[in-house]
């Protein structure tokens, strides 16, 4: 599903909706995340979830049955809900439960809406940090900040201009999970750095590109992004150039100018390695 820039914008009071709704949720997991008394559980996959995860979602849920009944909706923990209007919610309650259940205050609460033009609205709540991402189809990309984040009293979010991919200043994550030959062609050619909020440091032009390369995202992970990408002036895609939203779910975010040498760099080479097998001295 690409992102369509021709579409009509989508409508201002549904973007303050999905930002209210963001920040009830950010104000859940930063109480949560103080609090003591939830668990931690392990899905079939091996991947982690807490008993937040799913507060936050049946939270998000309950207010999106409440206001827009007849839309579908997805959700990481709660899996999908069909709806009959032909539009979506997309919500990942806790993105990073791993720094949450060890006490690091860099996880987000993700939101997404598709409607039938595709992605049209994207929301990246960072509660701990005090700021969210927020774009609307047609309307741009705002950074909010404060504990009570408002369109109102937000700025514009913009990438950067480099043109230059010798040095750009590159996000990584999960290095853990790349393979030798992916880590090797880009450390030649860019300035390689760990990840703390990558999409929201290329939309504010604190980066020029990230990678999220390794073990797959999910749909969940990724949905926010064309959006907020493409309405801060930049571009997304898989590591093989095709959409975020349906290629193999690795993901490279740039600032537009360098997205096709990103692409030919990385052409060819394998982008995941089965990192576990360390962890037991394989």
């Amino acid at each position: 599903m690409d992102y369509a820039c021709d579409a009509p914008p989508v409508d201002r009071e549904l973007v303050d909706f999905a930002v209210r709704l963001a920040g009830r949720a950010g104000q859940m997991s930063a109480r949560g995340f103080f609090s003591e008394g939830w668990h931690g559980h392990l899905k079939e996959d091996g991947s982690e979830f807490t008993d937040i995860d799913v507060a936050v979602e049946e939270l998000i849920r309950d207010e999106l049955s409440l206001h827009v009944p007849d839309d579908g909706v997805f959700g990481e923990e709660g899996g999908a809900t069909s709806g009959s209007s032909g539009r979506r919610w997309i919500i990942d309650p806790i993105n990073g439960t791993k720094y949450f259940t060890h006490r690091v205050p860099l996880f987000s609460n993700d939101l997404a809406y598709e409607d039938e033009h595709g992605p049209a609205i994207g929301v990246i709540n960072m509660p701990m940090r005090q700021q969210m991402i927020v774009a609307g189809r047609g309307l741009g990309c705002w950074v909010l900040p404060g504990p009570d984040p408002d369109l109102r009293t937000g700025h514009r979010a913009r990438v950067t201009e480099r043109t230059s991919l010798g040095g750009a200043w590159t996000l990584m994550h999960n290095p853990a999970g790349w393979p030798e030959e992916l880590l090797s062609a880009l450390h030649r050619r860019v300035l390689l750095v760990p990840s703390t909020g990558m999409i929201a440091a290329l939309v504010t032009g604190r980066a020029d590109a990230g990678i999220i390369a390794g073990p797959p995202m999910g749909y969940e992970d990724v949905a926010p992004m064309p959006v907020i990408v493409t309405e801060a002036g930049g571009r997304v895609t898989d590591l093989g150039g095709a959409s975020v939203l349906e290629g193999d779910m690795s993901v490279l975010v740039t600032n537009g100018g360098l997205h096709d040498e990103f692409l030919q760099l990385v052409k060819g080479l394998p982008r995941s390695r089965d990192y576990r097998a360390l962890l037991h001295g394989d």
